[in-house]
């Protein structure tokens, strides 16, 4: 598996597969032909279907130049390795140089058509959950300590930088106020959630209140292209910064411990990136909210201090109660259902911390498990439910 740097990406929103990616993969189309004076990009798939509210055009033609590129939407061919496939053609007077198709895979991360990622990348030898805990019950270490292992002491400054990132777009989002972009007249509603307590509120009422406050917050920064870290998706970015902002201000936790939930957190991401997808468009949206619940309720549990049986149950009924989500995005924006949903899967995520207190002896299903089950779910959606916005709320909403 690799590094929680790339699982981790501090970027602008709003969608880590089709905005981060694509640009990602132009950048790659100019490193390998600088001298190309045009250039025909052409999206294929969800890319070609949701890239427009996704503004994917617009993330592709900021690294080429408005001027030299050409963006088509080919909304028709499906023979396709993946389904966020891109063709990128460089040219030079007139003439094609080079040509080379990318796929966007999620979390912003790329590969190229005919090319093998060097296993050089690859900084943990272990690829499942069972595997990575026989590592830690053998050496006696927690969880967060396998991380710091594997990736070296300077993980742990990059998981503050990127705890810092979050928590900066959570005090953007619960200030912020107006209407996002892009025609849905969504208007921002974290100030509100954040300032809407009453007299009298109940603490279990205010706890969701405050979650939903900073999830909000997050994806509503995301929506708007601001800058989000991807966990592991811009799509679900506010579930782990909004759950891990909550427990750790009501613990008091300091940045060690919080460096430490992030390192297993991140543990989870890596699992499913590994062993499944992140990614919406080949899997629906339980690989993308289902990971960052299990991101968020691992991340939690590690904060809390407790055992791995006990994490791996807490991610282990994150994932499995968000099985067959589907990817509908109204208009293809990251807005509806997506802010919404982010709230409500940081609350699942305390929700499955809480079950797991009581509740670990008892369970039959192992996190490796679960995560293959997604992977499988996700293959078997109708690809309307896919983030090709054909589907679900984004067929039905007028």
């Amino acid at each position: 598996m690799r590094s929680l740097k790339e699982l981790f990406r501090i970027g602008y929103g709003p969608s880590s597969s089709h905005t981060m990616g694509p640009a990602h993969a132009a950048e790659e189309l100019l490193r390998r032909a600088p001298e190309l004076d045009a250039a025909r990009v052409i999206l294929y798939g969800s890319l070609a279907k949701t890239g427009r509210g996704h503004r994917t055009d617009v993330a592709i033609l900021e690294v080429l130049g408005e001027e030299r590129a050409e963006i088509v939407f080919d909304t028709e061919k499906t023979d396709l390795p993946h389904e966020n496939t891109l063709d990128l053609i460089a040219y030079r007077g007139g003439e094609e140089i080079y040509r080379m198709r990318a796929m966007s895979v999620g979390g912003g991360a790329v590969t190229i058509e005919g090319e093998t990622a060097e296993d050089a990348g690859d900084v943990y030898p272990e690829r499942s959950f069972l595997e990575i805990s026989r590592v830690c019950l053998e050496r006696r270490i927690r969880l967060s300590d396998y991380v710091f292992l594997r990736e070296g002491e300077e993980i742990k400054e990059y998981l503050a930088e990127v705890w810092r990132a979050m928590t900066a777009a959570v005090d953007r989002g619960v200030s912020a106020v107006g209407v996002l972009p892009g025609g849905l007249n969504v208007e921002r509603k974290a100030r509100s959630l954040y300032r809407g307590g009453y007299t009298g509120e109940r603490d279990a009422d205010r706890e969701k209140r405050l979650v939903s406050a900073y999830a909000y917050a997050v994806a509503e920064e995301n929506a708007g292209g601001g800058i989000v870290v991807t966990a592991p998706t811009c799509g679900a970015c506010g579930v782990l910064p909004a759950a891990l902002r909550y427990c750790s201000e009501l613990a008091g936790a300091g940045e060690e411990r919080i460096v430490r939930a992030l390192a297993v957190g991140g543990l989870f991401g890596n699992i499913v990136k590994a062993n499944a997808s992140i990614s919406g468009a080949e899997c629906g949206c339980q690989a993308e909210i289902g990971t960052a619940t299990s991101m968020a309720a691992g991340a939690i549990s590690e904060l809390y201090g407790m055992t791995i049986d006990r994490i791996e149950y807490a991610a282990e009924t994150a994932m499995e109660h968000q099985l067959g989500l589907t990817c509908d995005p109204v208009a293809g924006l990251v807005q509806i259902p997506c802010i919404e949903r982010n709230a409500v899967a940081a609350m699942r995520a305390l929700d499955s911390v809480m079950l797991m207190r009581f509740l670990t002896g008892t369970r039959k299903i192992s996190f490796d498990l679960v995560t293959a089950t997604m992977y499988e779910t996700g293959r078997d959606l109708h690809s309307q439910y896919r983030e090709t916005a054909e589907g679900g709320l984004a067929k039905l909403y007028k």
